[in-house]
């Protein structure tokens, strides 16, 4: 629509003289060769990487899911040896090979975190917290029947009202 109009408004017709639109087509054929040439470097530049990555010891993915340790790599027939389990070897294609593994060390919890067995951390009065009052804290034996909590709920409820 924009070339329409264009090509309208410029009266190249008597004068055979020069169009933007003319340089339209070679300036976006020369930015998409130069897109797709920067594309397949980027490429060849991670397999690269991966490549030197890939050495025995090394724990890889496969393309069809197989985890694995390699154990040889050959790289004038491109294979590489991985064992799969202790003694189960399989040999694949090194463009088979899609990402090396790499884990992460696990988060240890905090050791003084403290994890209720009641509901007490759905009022906010967590046990072993500075929370509750210390009188409550005083009063509540820690090796109590279920009757006697009920007894002392009952005094501190009491208290409150």
């Amino acid at each position: 629509m924009f070339l329409n109009v264009l090509a309208q408004t410029t009266d190249t017709g008597a004068q055979g003289g020069f169009s933007f639109s003319s340089l339209l087509l070679p300036i976006l054929l020369g930015l998409f060769i130069f897109m797709m040439f920067r594309k397949q470097k980027k490429t060849q530049k991670t397999v690269q990487e991966q490549r030197t990555q890939m050495v025995p010891g090394t724990e890889v993915m496969t393309q069809f899911g197989l985890f694995g340790t390699i154990v040889s790599v050959d790289q004038e027939e491109n294979k590489a040896v991985l064992e799969l389990s202790p003694g189960n070897t399989a040999t694949i294609h090194l463009q088979a090979l899609t990402k090396v593994v790499t884990t992460q060390p696990e988060e240890a919890e905090p050791r003084d975190a403290v994890v209720p067995d009641d509901a007490s951390s759905l009022t906010g009065n967590v046990p072993g917290t500075d929370d509750r009052p210390r009188e409550a804290a005083a009063e509540a034996p820690q090796d109590e029947t279920p009757d006697e909590t009920l007894k002392r709920l009952d005094r501190e409820n009491n208290k409150d009202n």
